[in-house]
């Protein structure tokens, strides 16, 4: 149902007054949302799974407070809506099994990482040089690397804790590394090999490869396939090509099925069990 002139005009006023740090704003909306419970949930959801995420990380502080917070139910919400954003889907999947994250440092450490490897880049340069920029921010300045020793540590898959440890899985230094090259305008795609992840650029005239649990190394179509065939990886041309969000973060909550068996928590391994049948019914209710 569409709404009324006037419950749009309620709504726009409240996305305004949503970031206002006044103590008396805050008070106001938070009985005007107590007192409307069912449709303040409905739009504080919306927000938070939104792609503002200004407005995302202060309506999940108002559902925090008003305890109208759902973070399984929310992520669940996410992937039924298939407006499918990378950032807003890690950070809600994080929050199933970390409900007080808070997404506003996180989305500020990322943009410290581009800001740096904004003015270190002097343009106009290639993609390649950009990569390059990013790999000695993240790698040299600020040692991020694969965690090879604990490979099957669920905190490799979270992208705060990424963050927080400068170590992860394939995927996870993928996601760190692709939300910094679009913070920069740089265009990557994930691509999704079997064993493996890495990042592809397809902009300039030969394609090339980033393997972030290498340290960012830079690989042609041919050395990506001879590094796979090394470590008895079958390739096919159709694996190199770019991967959707939706696969990406299946892949993120494939990952964490096995890692939380192998930890011996199986609830959790079940709830990620539960996201990928989500993502796999979405996929088929909606693929036509």
């Amino acid at each position: 149902m569409k709404p009324t002139s006037s419950e749009a005009s309620l709504r726009e006023a409240l996305l305004t007054l949503l970031d206002d740090p006044a103590p008396a704003v805050r008070r106001a909306l938070l009985a005007h949302f107590a007192a409307e419970p069912l449709e303040s949930a409905r739009l504080l959801k919306d927000l938070a799974g939104g792609a503002n995420r200004l407005l995302a990380w202060h309506a999940r502080s108002y559902l925090e407070e008003l305890k109208l917070a759902d973070p399984v139910g929310d992520f669940r919400d996410f992937i039924r809506s298939l407006k499918y954003e990378l950032e807003t889907g890690s950070m809600l999947m994080a929050r199933t099994v970390y409900p007080t994250l808070d997404v506003a440092a996180c989305s500020d450490q990322l943009d410290r990482l581009a800001a740096r490897c904004r003015e270190l880049i002097a343009e106009p340069c290639s993609a390649r040089e950009k990569c390059r920029v990013i790999n000695r921010v993240l790698y040299h300045d600020h040692g991020f690397h694969g965690n090879i020793e604990h490979y099957t540590d669920p905190e490799n898959s979270f992208l705060h804790r990424v963050l927080e440890r400068h170590k992860g899985i394939p995927i996870s230094l993928c996601l760190v590394y692709l939300l910094v090259a679009q913070r920069l305008g740089l265009t990557l795609e994930p691509v999704a090999p079997p064993g493996h992840f890495v990042l592809g650029c397809f902009s300039d005239d030969a394609p090339f490869y980033i393997d972030a649990f290498d340290g960012g190394v830079l690989r042609s179509t041919d050395e990506l396939c001879a590094r796979l065939a090394q470590q008895q990886i079958p390739v096919k041309s159709a694996d190199l090509a770019p991967s959707s969000i939706r696969e990406m973060l299946c892949r993120c909550c494939r990952n964490l099925v096995n890692h939380y068996a192998r930890a011996g928590d199986f609830d959790r391994s079940r709830l990620f069990a539960g996201f990928v049948e989500e993502f796999e019914a979405t996929y088929a209710r909606n693929s036509g």
